[in-house]
């Protein structure tokens, strides 16, 4: 039964309506990014990209305490926060990175801000200078690098 226009709406009401919500956000959002992040790994698993990514990028992502096949959980974190979540336990589960490198990387998944989804809003919707996306889009980057400074320090010091 639902509540009438001058009422509070039924608590069973609201919970229907933000379980619906949620489901909608997992089906349309989560799990097809999470997805499209394991088979990505995959492929460059596969294809003896991700060695070479990690040989690369080793010795950068050394400075964080991590191996370099960790970098493409920036990357996945740049293209969407699901992406990076998805990256990231996809080499968890891999065994590519541990526990405590998992611990290093989330932050900087959200930190990242999924950029790739958004700069589309920055410049159309909100109507930001072409100019001054650059400044825009480097800050967020910068600060999940920081986050991974941090999180080593904090993973080194348990």
């Amino acid at each position: 039964m639902s509540s009438s226009p001058n009422s509070k709406p039924m608590v069973t009401d609201v919970f229907v309506n933000g379980a619906i919500q949620g489901w909608n956000i997992a089906t349309h959002s989560t799990i097809p990014n999470v997805l499209m992040a394991f088979v990505i790994i995959r492929i460059l698993d596969v294809s003896g990209l991700l060695a070479l990514i990690g040989t690369g990028l080793g010795p950068v992502m050394g400075i964080f305490g991590l191996p370099g096949e960790a970098a493409t959980i920036l990357l996945g974190g740049w293209m969407s926060m699901g992406g990076g979540v998805g990256v990231a336990v996809a080499l968890f589960d891999k065994g590519a990175i541990n526990g405590q490198e998992l611990a290093i990387c989330i932050p900087a998944i959200y930190l990242m801000g999924s950029q790739v989804q958004y700069m589309g809003r920055c410049l159309g919707v909100i109507g930001i200078k072409g100019a001054d996306m650059l400044k825009i889009m480097a800050v967020p980057p910068i600060i999940a690098i920081c986050s991974l400074w941090i999180m080593n320090i904090f993973v080194l010091a348990s």
